[in-house]
Formats: C-alpha cells, structure tokens, sequence
C-alpha cells in the first residue's frame, strides 16, 4: 500500500496519521506532498503511528524531518523505533545558512592562497632534504638500494614511453619545418629550415616534450601508487617493520626518472629530426643526407648538449612532485583524485618554469 498521510488537529497539537507502507519504493509524490504542507503549516507535535505500515530508513527520515524536534511519537512502532535511533541525528539537523558574501572577502581568499602557497612552498622543501639524505644513505650503503623496483620504474616510465615520445617528436620536428619551410621560402633562405629545426629540437622542444609525457604518465602513476599505497595502510605496515618508506619507495622512483630522461630526450630529439627531414624531403626537395650533413655542419654540437643538461633537472622535479603528493594522501579517494590531478600540473608548471629559467642563464652565457 502506497504511503499516504493527514494532519489532523488535536487537543495536544497538529498531529500527522502516516498511513500505508513507508519504504523508498512507496515514497514517490508523498515526500513533496508532505514537504510543501508542512512548509505551509509548520511541523507537527505529535505523531501518529497507529496506521503505519512497513517503514524504512527513508520513511523514518520523511516522517522525522516533519516532525518538530521536542515532538512527541504514539503509539510504539517497533521498525519505527528502531530505524529512528539511527536517522534522528540527520533528520534533526538544520541546513548550513547561507553565507553572507563580503566584498573584502577576496582578500581573505588571497590570504589563504598566499598561505598554502608557502606551506607548499615548505613542505617541498622539506621532502627534498629527506629524498637527499636517503640518497645518501643509499651511495654510502648501496646495499639499501632495491633493485627490482628500480628496473620495473626504469621499464614503466622510460622503455615503455619511447614509442609515444618519438611519435610526438616527430610530428612537432614536422610542424617546425613545415612552418620554415612557408616562412624561410618566401624569403628565398628555405636552407635554414635545416638550422631551424635542428636547433629548436635539439635545444629545447626534445626535452621539453620528453619531460611533459614523463609528467604526464610517471608523476601521475606515482601519485596514484603512493597514494593507494597509503590509503590502504601499506606505507604504515612498512614503518611498523621498520622499512623506511624513502629508500622503499622514493629513491627507486627518482632514481628510475634520472637514468631514464636522458635516454627519452635523446630518442625525442632523434624523433624530431626525422620529422624534420620527412617534411624538408616532401616539402622542399631537400635530401636526407644533405640535411644530415648540414646539421653536423651548421647546428653546434653544443645545442645538443644544452638539452641533455636540463634532463636531470626536470626529471628530479617530475619524480619529486609525483611521489611528494602521492604520499601526502589521506584516506579517501578524493584526497587520492586531488593528489594526482595536482602531481601532474605541478610537475609540468615546474618543469616548464625551470626551463625558462635555463634559457635565461644560456643567453646570459651566450651559449
């Protein structure tokens, strides 16, 4: 029987008859019914059980939330009383007023930004000297250093990412020299092209875009693991056998990204020349081998190696900022969405921000 009520007046005060089953099923129409008359006619003092039929906790809930909080119940309902023990806490608590908004408000909000930007700032820094006193411990011991997650990192993060990275590569060393290839014929120079896609290759996109799918794949992985790894106590068994967690689990990380990063700048580099040459060859009758020769001729040796000096760099920044939020995590899954989401684009505004700053010292350098 479908849920139904009527308030009714009575000497003790306005009083609900629920009658039929009350059950989440039977529920439809009744609960906006209920809620409009008593929003039209306020909570009911008494309530009036001698009709009610099954209930459950959705029913208590409806019936609860209709009635005022110092009301009374009559007669005794044995499914009633025990689902009402359980649902009053809810059903009694009032919603959060709505705040009201101040114009200065903003500035409280850019407080707080500025805080937790420094409380971040703070806590990296200190994640930092804890990874260098385990790397550490780790050269004068090398004993500690496990080897089995240090190659299953070096194959997840770095092996299996070499194909997506030359791919990428090669389609930006193509967009360079098709964009040589308009700009530099229209001028009568198209040769540089070669120049053009050499140097900006070797010298900035093949690290850059390495480091942004090493961000992208491996500080996101590693957030997730660690942060799995703590929502499911495993981190605190490790501490209870004495296991210290940055030897366990960061410095096999980190250490996989820095021996890994330069293999994956250089096959992003190599990926990106033949992109170049594909399009120089297509585009403008350019031959592969005079393209090899005139980059070994034009290009310095020193582009090449301008790249690889910011591959440890951006690889500690990804290793860091994956495995720092992925232990920072708490013990729900959103904590565990926010740690990752926030790995990854902290990794790469590093990694990018790091790459402006080098870019500054090399023309300060004139290199």
């Amino acid at each position: 029987m479908n849920a139904a009520f009527d308030i009714l007046d009575h000497p003790e005060g306005r009083t609900l008859l629920p009658s039929g089953d009350w059950t989440v099923l039977l529920l439809v129409g009744t609960v906006a019914t209920l809620g409009d008359e008593v929003h039209r006619v306020g909570q009911a003092d008494r309530l009036d059980l001698s009709r009610l039929g099954r209930v459950d906790t959705s029913g208590a809930f409806v019936l609860l939330r209709a009635l005022k909080p110092v009301g009374t119940i009559t007669p005794s309902h044995a499914d009633f009383d025990r689902l009402s023990a359980l649902v009053r806490p809810a059903a009694q608590t009032k919603g959060t007023a709505a705040v009201k908004r101040h114009p200065f408000l903003v500035f409280e909000r850019i407080g707080k930004a500025v805080t937790g930007a420094g409380s971040e700032s703070y806590q990296a820094m200190a994640f930092l000297g804890q990874l260098v006193s385990a790397l550490g411990r780790t050269m004068v011991h090398p004993g500690r250093l496990r080897l089995t997650p240090l190659f299953a990192v070096m194959e997840q993060a770095g092996i299996d990412a070499i194909p997506i990275v030359m791919t990428m590569t090669f389609f930006i060393g193509a967009v360079i020299a098709l964009v040589g290839a308009n700009l530099l014929t229209d001028m009568g120079v198209g040769v540089y092209t070669v120049e053009l896609v050499g140097a900006a290759i070797l010298r900035e996109f093949g690290v850059v875009i390495a480091a942004i799918l090493l961000a992208g794949r491996t500080a996101s992985a590693f957030a997730a693991e660690l942060g799995s790894m703590r929502m499911n106590q495993e981190t605190d068994a490790l501490q209870v056998m004495g296991v210290d967690q940055f030897d366990a689990l960061v410095v096999p990380r980190v250490l996989a990204c820095l021996l890994m990063m330069p293999l994956m700048t250089f096959c992003a580099d190599m990926g990106g020349m033949l992109g170049g040459i594909s399009v120089s060859w297509a585009m403008m009758g350019i031959n592969p081998v005079f393209f090899a020769e005139r980059t070994l001729e034009t290009v310095n040796l020193t582009q090449f190696w301008l790249g690889m000096v910011k591959a440890p760099f951006l690889a500690i920044i990804i290793a860091i900022s994956g495995c720092r939020k992925g232990l920072s995590v708490g013990g729900d899954v959103a904590s565990l969405g926010r740690a990752v989401t926030s790995a990854v684009v902290q990794s790469i505004f590093l990694l990018i921000m790091v790459d402006a700053i080098f870019a500054v010292i090399f023309m300060e350098l004139n290199l």
